[in-house]
């Protein structure tokens, strides 16, 4: 076969391009075996199964029953429709007010600071609490109490991810008039360069929507016109999906085939993060519309051992700058050093601190370690730089904590 270099290359081994990605193929992906309505699904909305929380307490309170249950939400997430609704999941939606209460009074206080409403969105278009999760339990942990004693959050969870999970949570407020996002994918891979995301091999691509499981309660009424979320049911099938989804023809179809469910206050949605989605334009002149984001995070993407990768890369980077002004190692082989020693991944983070600058990651302890060779800082600089970063990868302390 007459291959280009780059074309053997790409045919031969197992990483993704977007060049190579095909709108054709996926949309047949999307429109192969659609699965009819869940067994415990009481309805389904344009493909997407809502299931009536209200009918399956029995069910999710049962052992044998909940197991089957679960199962059936993680082949929805898993090869279905990649998203499932619960509605009435907080039947009782007194502490949903009580946490929006508090929420709207954090959005205050966090504006009165300075702090930066949205580090993704226009300045007024709407507001977002980074770490909703502690600074709702700091300020109300009577209220935490009631909001998370719901038994639906962690069941979904458990359904993706098994147990010993991580919740984490972004409180959204999209005010009248805030415009849509463009389709995307959600974290891990999601948040990354297209180029960076195509480094990763497909294993990896395939592995990624295991560890992170996307969803939202609704803290306000949200017709369609308020603009809940842009669903694509079925994309998350289509393997090379976050390499394609920044590609204009892509995300025209998104914008050609999109769903959207409207929810009520209380309502809960989860979603696979590889399913192609984005938050829909808030068209009405009156709804505030808010939801608390969830991001639950796998107990098994995490190391064995606790390692001071500061302390590391402080001792040894006088030692690369030393050999590299020298000649004596190649910027190559400093790399290896480097992804041996320093923190390569920009998160957990604290992003009330540590904002992205350029896209949606912000820069790594790596990336800044290979900046400072580069631009040969001295020791001393380099050791200031490095405690400044990993004091923006720190949670607040309590003293520093806004007084909501």
């Amino acid at each position: 076969m007459d291959y280009q270099r780059e074309d053997y290359l790409a045919a031969r081994t197992h990483w993704y391009r977007e060049s190579d990605c095909s709108l054709g193929e996926f949309v047949t992906l999307l429109n192969a075996g659609r699965e009819r309505t869940p067994h415990y699904a009481a309805t389904s909305v344009q493909g997407i199964p809502v299931y009536e929380c209200r009918d399956l307490e029995e069910v999710v309170s049962s052992d044998e029953e909940r197991a089957y249950l679960l199962s059936e939400w993680a082949e929805v997430l898993r090869a279905g429709a990649g998203v499932f609704v619960l509605k009435r999941a907080f039947t009782d939606t007194e502490c949903v007010d009580e946490a929006t209460a508090v929420f709207e009074s954090i959005i205050e206080a966090e504006k009165k600071s300075g702090t930066k409403a949205d580090h993704f969105a226009k300045a007024g278009a709407n507001d977002r609490i980074w770490n909703a999760q502690e600074k709702l339990c700091v300020a109300a942990p009577e209220v935490f109490a009631s909001y998370f004693s719901n038994r639906w959050l962690p069941a979904a969870a458990e359904a993706w991810l098994g147990p010993c999970f991580q919740m984490t949570s972004q409180v959204n407020v999209v005010r009248p008039g805030g415009e849509a996002q463009q389709a995307h994918r959600d974290y891990h891979l999601g948040f990354q360069s297209a180029e960076v995301a195509a480094s990763f091999p497909a294993h990896v691509h395939a592995m990624s929507p295991f560890l992170t499981l996307q969803g939202a309660v609704a803290h306000s009424d949200m017709p369609v016109e308020s603009g809940p979320t842009k669903l694509l049911p079925y994309s998350q099938r289509y393997a090379q999906g976050y390499v394609a989804w920044r590609r204009p023809d892509f995300r025209k179809y998104f914008e050609n085939h999109f769903v959207q469910v409207p929810l009520v206050k209380g309502d809960a949605i989860f979603f696979n993060p590889a399913l192609f989605h984005a938050a829909g334009a808030n068209r009405t002149s009156d709804v505030q519309r808010m939801a608390n984001l969830l991001q639950i995070s796998s107990a098994y993407g995490r190391a064995m051992e606790v390692v001071n990768r500061t302390r590391m890369s402080e001792t040894l980077y006088p030692v690369l700058r030393d050999r590299l002004k020298t000649g004596n190692i190649t910027e190559l082989e400093a790399l290896s050093v480097i992804a041996s020693c320093a923190e390569g991944y920009s998160f957990p983070t604290n992003l009330d601190r540590d904002p992205p600058a350029k896209g949606l990651a912000p820069e790594s302890q790596a990336q800044m370690m290979l900046r400072a060779l580069r631009g040969d800082w001295e020791p001393a600089e380099f050791a200031r730089a490095l405690a400044d970063h990993a004091w923006r990868h720190e949670a607040a302390e309590s003293a520093e904590l806004i007084d909501y």
